[in-house]
């Protein structure tokens, strides 16, 4: 790729990266693996902990003193500018600002140790857009992202005065952390809007929407339910099913598949609370499929729980869909309602569901502690107002929200205007001469 120079001011010169500092990066791991990782030791810094504006060394993992010493060449120092040279989340920069301990990096993240130019402002030059850009065009011709040491190395920089540097880095430090600030305390207030948003479930159905004598914050108001109210065992009102997954050992199974399919693929649909009924899905199934899979076609209405990926989370079938084994399914009898019933799951996700989960690392529902889940039951009219009562004030704060992100969207955007504007010499600064 041709190394064309960024748009900039007149006066500025241009220059490459490898003439004004020196680009290192672990060779492959040394055979370095997760399980020498030591409680205590030398600070190992991954992509997570370079993220955020602020270098994370606390959410850490640490090497021995012999694994830090075996590449000192990598050993962190103040002033030093990260940068993410593989996977997805290729580009990402930062700049060690202080160092806390002793540390070094994965292999995942170069270090670029300035020789001539003021560190703050080449990782704000790699942040750019023209640079993300340049980076994000050697991604696109790749099966796997990554960025070469030799193509780093050529990245084309603008080279104004170094007090003209120091004066667009401190500029960009001031007005990108009052930036972020506000950004903070916009995901705050989302942050309290999606409390809100659980807690209106909550008092949804316990009965606060009947003007009812519960307050509750947690599934404990089962025993506090109105007199008129029955507390239930689940599978007394609603048959349970499971889903089954045939092999793919036979491809013949695998043609002509018709049929919805509920798999791990639509967790990122049903994670969503905002979403009350799954109209589609990712994968198909057979008919021939089906029947050798011992696996059952679930009608529309029936309401779906994830018990491995996402444990706990629900929504409803919008039309008549088969599921993996991963999920567990009620279709209701006369006297529950669908909707009333996903309410109540969801609910209790965080109280109920939360201690059935088992497992550290994949938390998986146990279908016999499924069974034992007991819902209250109003009548059918009281379910239906209460449903109607808890969407009404669901979707007044997902519109509070959904406005919040746009203004949060449009702060990053110009966040990234910003930077890119003031390494370009776009913006008249105070110090830096037009």
């Amino acid at each position: 790729m041709t190394a064309t120079p960024p748009p900039a001011t007149g006066g500025w010169a241009n220059t490459r990266l490898d003439r004004v500092a020196s680009v290192t990066a672990r060779i492959g791991w040394k055979a370095l693996t997760a399980d020498e990782y030591v409680p205590e030791g030398f600070v190992f810094l991954a992509t997570p902990n370079i993220k955020s504006d602020q270098i994370d060394f606390e959410n850490v993992n640490f090497i021995t003193e012999f694994r830090y010493e075996e590449s000192p060449e990598l050993k962190l120092q103040v002033g030093d500018v990260l940068l993410v040279k593989d996977g997805n989340t290729l580009g990402i920069t930062n700049v060690i600002r202080d160092l806390p301990r002793p540390a070094t990096v994965n292999g995942s993240i170069a270090v670029i140790r300035s020789q001539t130019m003021v560190p703050a402002f080449l990782r704000y030059v790699l942040a750019s857009d023209f640079m993300q850009g340049r980076i994000a065009a050697y991604r696109a011709g790749m099966g796997v992202p990554h960025l070469f040491q030799a193509d780093i190395k050529k990245f084309p920089l603008p080279q104004p005065p170094l007090v003209q540097q120091q004066a667009i880095a401190d500029y960009l430090d001031a007005e990108t952390a009052r930036i972020d600030a506000l950004i903070f305390r916009y995901h705050e207030l989302v942050d309290r809007l999606m409390d809100q948003r659980a807690a209106i479930t909550v008092a949804g159905v316990s009965g606060e929407s009947l003007a009812g004598p519960c307050r509750a914050t947690s599934l404990s108001w089962l025993t506090e339910v109105p007199a008129h109210w029955a507390d239930v065992r689940l599978t007394v009102l609603a048959r349970l099913g499971s889903g089954h997954t045939p092999s793919r050992e036979h491809p013949e199974w695998w043609i002509d598949c018709t049929i919805p399919w509920i798999t791990t693929g639509e967790v990122w649909q049903i994670r969503d609370d905002r979403i009350e009924y799954l109209i589609d899905t990712r994968e198909m199934i057979s008919q021939i499929g089906l029947a050798n899979s011992s696996a059952e076609l679930h009608p529309a209405g029936t309401v779906v729980l994830s018990r491995t990926a996402s444990a706990g989370f629900s929504a409803i079938m919008a039309t008549d869909m088969a599921t993996s084994q991963d999920y567990v399914t009620w279709t209701c009898g006369p006297r529950l309602r669908p909707r009333f019933l996903l309410l109540c799951l969801r609910a209790m996700r965080q109280d109920l569901l939360g201690r059935l989960a088992m497992g550290s690392t994949h938390q998986t529902i146990y279908v016999p502690d499924i069974q034992s889940i007991r819902i209250p039951l109003p009548p059918l009219e009281e379910q239906d107002q209460m449903v109607e009562w808890v969407w009404q004030r669901l979707h007044r704060i997902d519109a509070a929200v959904d406005g919040i992100n746009r203004q949060i969207d449009l702060l990053a955007e110009r966040r990234q205007a910003l930077i890119t504007n003031a390494v370009t010499g776009q913006l008249e600064i105070r110090g830096v001469a037009a």
